[in-house]
C-alpha cells in the first residue's frame, strides 16, 4: 500500500469530510485494480497499468455519463472524442504509460470480446503520462496480459498507491510519484454526494510545491534532496485525474466537473507547462443508461448544487496527488538513475515552519 498516506502523517488538505476510505472507490461501485510490472532483465521496466471500473461489470450493460478536460495538451487519452459526442461511458478504463497507450487500448478492446460483451464497437478510454526516465520505454514492457490484470484485480475497498500499476515510473514534483487517490462528501440541497479522485502524477518541478499552502518544495531544494538528474524542463511532465461522484449529472456537468481538477493540481503547485499532459475525465453514476432502450428518464442536480461537488472534486484531487508522493517510494531505473522519495523528517520540519504541526 505504500509508504504512508498524507493523513498518516498528520497532515492533511481542505476542510471537507472525506469518505470512509478517502478513495475513489467510497463512490459505489467503482474498483480500481494495479498490474506493476518491475523487472531488470531482458530490459528495465519499471511500469505498469492501472484499471478503473465505473460500476463494475454491470458497466458494460448501464453506462454512466461522463465528460472530460483537457488543462493542457500534451498528451493522450483516447476515446474523448466519442464522450464529447455521446456523454457516455461503457466500460472500464485504463492509464498506463505513453508508449503502451496502442497496446492496453487493444486490451481492452480483446478484453471486452473475451467476455463476450454486448456492443457494437469499443471505443475504450485509455491514458498515459511518460515514465521513460525510469524505464526503458522503447522496448515496451507492458503486454496484453498486464492490462488483463490490472482488470481482473480490480475491485473496491483500498485503493494501493505511489509505486504501483501505471504510476510506477512517475515522479512529481521532482519526487517519486505515481498513483495517488482521495475522496470528499459534498453536502448539497439535493442530498449528500461522494466525489472521488484517483491521480497518475508525472508533472511538476520542486520550487511549486505546496502542501496545505506551505512551500515545502523550497524547503527541500536540490542540495538537500537531490533532484532527478538530466530530468525533463522544470514543470514537465502529466498529470492524469479521474474524478468519479455519485451524483446525478449531466455529460455538461460531468465536463464542468472535470474542469475542477485543475484547481486542485493548482493548489499542489502544477500550472499546465507546455510541456504537460494534464487530461482529466469524471463520470457520475448517479444516472445510469441502459443499453437497448429508446428513452430514458434522467436526473440532475440544479447548476447551483454543483457547487459543493466542485469543491469537493478541487479537495480530493489536491489530497490525491500529495497521497501519491507521500505513497511512493524512492526508486532506481534505466540507466541507474534514481528518484527519491518525499522525505517525511523534512516534510514535517517544513510543516512545522509554517505553522502547520502534525496532528498526531
Amino acid at each position: 500500500m505504500g509508504r504512508a498516506r498524507l493523513r498518516d502523517l498528520g497532515f492533511k488538505s481542505g476542510y471537507l469530510p472525506t469518505g470512509p476510505l478517502n478513495a475513489i472507490t467510497d463512490v459505489p461501485g467503482v474498483r480500481v485494480g494495479h498490474c506493476t510490472v518491475v523487472h531488470d532483465q531482458p530490459s528495465v521496466a519499471r511500469s505498469g497499468v492501472t484499471a478503473v471500473w465505473p460500476a463494475g461489470e454491470d458497466i458494460w450493460r448501464n453506462g454512466v455519463f461522463a465528460g472530460f478536460h483537457s488543462f493542457n495538451g500534451n498528451g493522450e487519452m483516447t476515446g474523448t472524442i466519442w464522450i464529447e459526442e455521446q456523454g457516455l461511458l461503457a466500460a472500464p478504463l485504463c492509464i498506463t504509460n505513453t508508449h503502451s497507450v496502442g497496446v492496453v487500448h487493444d486490451a481492452l478492446v480483446a478484453y471486452a470480446v473475451k467476455k463476450g460483451v454486448d456492443q457494437e464497437w469499443h471505443l475504450p478510454v485509455t491514458a498515459e503520462t511518460y515514465d521513460g526516465w525510469l524505464s526503458d520505454a522503447e522496448k515496451f514492457p507492458v503486454k496484453q496480459e498486464h492490462a488483463f490484470a490490472a482488470l481482473e484485480d480490480a475491485k473496491d475497498g483500498a485503493v494501493a498507491e505511489g509505486c504501483v500499476g501505471g504510476g510506477t515510473g512517475m515522479i512529481c514534483h521532482e519526487f517519486k510519484g505515481g498513483i495517488g487517490t482521495s475522496s470528499r462528501i459534498a453536502a448539497t440541497k439535493a442530498g449528500k454526494f461522494t466525489v472521488g479522485a484517483l491521480v497518475q502524477a508525472n508533472y511538476g518541478d520542486r520550487e511549486q510545491l505546496r502542501i496545505d499552502g506551505a512551500p515545502v518544495g523550497r524547503e527541500i531544494g536540490h542540495d538537500i534532496v537531490p533532484a532527478p538528474e538530466g530530468w525533463l524542463d522544470p514543470g514537465a511532465g502529466s498529470i492524469i485525474v479521474i474524478l468519479a461522484t455519485d451524483a446525478p449529472l449531466l455529460p455538461i456537468q460531468c465536463k464542468r466537473l472535470a474542469r475542477r481538477a485543475a484547481t486542485g493540481l493548482a493548489w499542489v503547485g502544477g500550472y499546465g507547462s507546455n510541456g504537460s499532459g494534464d487530461i482529466f475525465l469524471a463520470f457520475a453514476s448517479g444516472n445510469r443508461i441502459p443499453r437497448g432502450q429508446h428513452s430514458y428518464d434522467v436526473r440532475m442536480i440544479a447548476p447551483p448544487e454543483t457547487t459543493p461537488l466542485f469543491e469537493a472534486a478541487a479537495e480530493a484531487t489536491e489530497e490525491a496527488i500529495l497521497n501519491a508522493m507521500t505513497a511512493a517510494e524512492t526508486t532506481t531505473g534505466f540507466k541507474g538513475r534514481t528518484v527519491h522519495a518525499l522525505p517525511f523528517e523534512l516534510l514535517e520540519k517544513a510543516m512545522r515552519k509554517y505553522g502547520r504541526p502534525p496532528s498526531r
